[in-house]
């Protein structure tokens, strides 16, 4: 992969054995699941921005285990959504909406963790949590049946 001043300029394939990226994928579900549990305590805390936050990056994680399972992992969080909507959603492994909620996720993300006047209302972190939730079984579904 091409770098200019440190910073990546594309995919990078992973070169580790099969185990090894078995071993990563249950990695980054497991830390998805951790996030998603992490988010329903805040939300029944009242910590709605830092619930949002920890659903979009439950979703986050589960999206950069799709990639994986391709041998694709990226830095930034820009890359990571256009590559699993190149990947997965415009090929139809996933439906076009959570395109979407990815978005939406990563807006309330910002909102929760930079706004400094509440910008997430608790119904909006509770969808944040079910749609988190949804794109997590659909991404451990899949690659049930194709890893």
């Amino acid at each position: 992969m091409a770098k200019v001043s440190g910073i990546s300029l594309g995919p990078q394939h992973c070169t580790r054995g099969e185990a090894a990226v078995r071993s990563e994928l249950d990695a980054l579900l497991a830390f998805a699941d951790e996030k998603l549990r992490a988010a329903k305590l805040l939300v029944e805390g009242g910590a709605w921005g830092d619930a949002s936050s920890r659903a979009y990056y439950a979703a986050f994680h589960a999206v950069s285990a799709a990639l994986l399972s391709r041998n694709e992992t990226y830095s930034r969080h820009g890359q990571v959504l256009g590559a699993f909507n190149r990947r997965f959603i415009h090929p139809g492994f996933f439906p076009p909406e959570f395109t979407a909620l990815l978005t939406r996720l990563f807006e309330n993300r910002q909102s929760g963790d930079y706004d400094v006047l509440p910008g997430v209302t608790e119904d909006e972190a509770r969808q944040d949590i079910v749609d988190a939730q949804r794109i997590i079984e659909a991404i451990r579904q899949f690659l049930a049946g194709h890893v």
